[in-house]
């Protein structure tokens, strides 16, 4: 749905079916709600679609009995669901109980239990993330599950895969964690013919051959590599995306090209690339590089919360991003923040801060 609606061609959208339902109010001037209820009713009126199942409910028992009735009457909708939303009718009461951080104390979403499957663990493969963590990945027979087709599932850590007792060749039930993120939940012990073989986690990054190691206290191992390519790739996929610098026109074939040219070693290479650069490229014509580089040009004056974002610092996400950026003010600030004022800081906490730290301490880093 997203992707539909950021075409540039309006013809695209309108060929992709897609509906929508109404349920909030963002800016409105002129005109106020009492309620949630008085809001759903005047959308209706002036034509907006909301959802026709909404219902008041008088009291939490009444509550109750329409999360159970819609447990069976979900599955008849036309599109996915996992949960009800249950929320304070009285917009003044809403306003009186606030928020926690991002989270209103006067909504809660009821979710019900996802979809299962039972598939074949065919192999266990281990990838490679930004920040040089391994993670296991069950590949799997491909399975429906909640209207997907799911081929491979997150095993998470060593630790994870010793406590499920995966192995290769099992038969496993799989869900998908919030209707979205394919895990495995157990294995089907009874299902084992003696012929699965136990996954060993490497002992050298299965991307450059360096020598994993696992830090005191943490369940994830990970490549010590600094410059090991798929790092490298995996830090410029998150650099590039559309919640940190918004490059358009820069996928991931396109950065495993530059990559493997030896073109880009680090996100500031992005910067400095050249329009002959490009060209010497495979399947790479004059248009498209212009547009790669007027969109490289475009993101030079990001937003600092975006920016901080990019760069990829662990344990930092879009939402602390922000919190940073609103508190510190500039790049010069928060590089020479201690942990105990960014410890300080609302959302933020010792574990980030002394993350912070630590990426700022490397000298790389603060040259990047």
């Amino acid at each position: 749905a997203a992707g539909s609606l950021r075409q540039k061609d309006p013809r695209i959208t309108a060929s992709r079916r897609l509906e929508v339902f109404f349920y909030a109010v963002g800016a409105c001037e002129g005109y106020s709600f009492a309620s949630q209820q008085e809001l759903l009713a005047t959308y209706h009126r002036w034509g907006l679609p909301v959802n026709p199942n909404t219902r008041l409910c008088n009291g939490i028992d009444a509550v109750i009995a329409y999360v159970s009735e819609w447990a069976e009457r979900r599955h008849h909708l036309h599109y996915d669901t996992d949960g009800v939303v249950v929320k304070v009718n009285s917009f003044a009461l809403q306003e009186t109980l606030g928020f926690v951080s991002r989270s209103p104390r006067w909504a809660i979403a009821f979710k019900y239990p996802p979809e299962q499957a039972t598939t074949k663990v065919e192999r266990i493969v281990v990838q490679v993330g930004m920040t040089g963590a391994l993670t296991p990945v069950a590949e799997l027979t491909p399975v429906r599950v909640g209207g997907v087709i799911v081929s491979r599932a997150t095993l998470h850590n060593e630790s994870e895969i010793r406590r499920k007792d995966v192995r290769v060749g099992d038969t496993v039930v799989v869900q998908r964690a919030g209707e979205v993120i394919p895990e495995v939940v157990e294995v089907v012990t009874s299902a084992r013919t003696g012929a699965e073989t136990e996954f060993v986690m490497p002992s050298a990054c299965p991307a450059c051959g360096a020598p994993v190691e696992r830090r005191p206290g943490e369940a994830v191992f990970r490549c010590p590599n600094r410059d090991c390519p798929e790092k490298l790739r995996q830090r410029l996929r998150h650099f590039v995306s559309r919640g940190a610098m918004d490059i358009e026109s820069l996928g991931g074939k396109r950065l495993d090209q530059l990559v493997d040219a030896g073109i880009v070693k680090d996100p500031a290479d992005l910067y400095t690339l050249t329009k002959e650069d490009l060209l010497g490229l495979e399947r790479m014509g004059e248009k498209l590089a212009d547009n790669i580089l007027s969109a490289i040009q475009a993101s030079r004056r990001p937003p600092l919360g975006k920016f901080i974002y990019a760069l990829g610092i662990r344990h930092v996400g879009e939402h602390n991003a922000e919190v940073l950026a609103e508190h510190f003010g500039s790049m010069e600030r928060l590089m020479s923040a201690t942990e105990e004022e960014l410890a300080a800081v609302e959302d933020i906490g010792p574990t980030i801060a002394a993350s912070i730290v630590s990426f700022f301490n490397d000298e790389e880093n603060r040259r990047l």
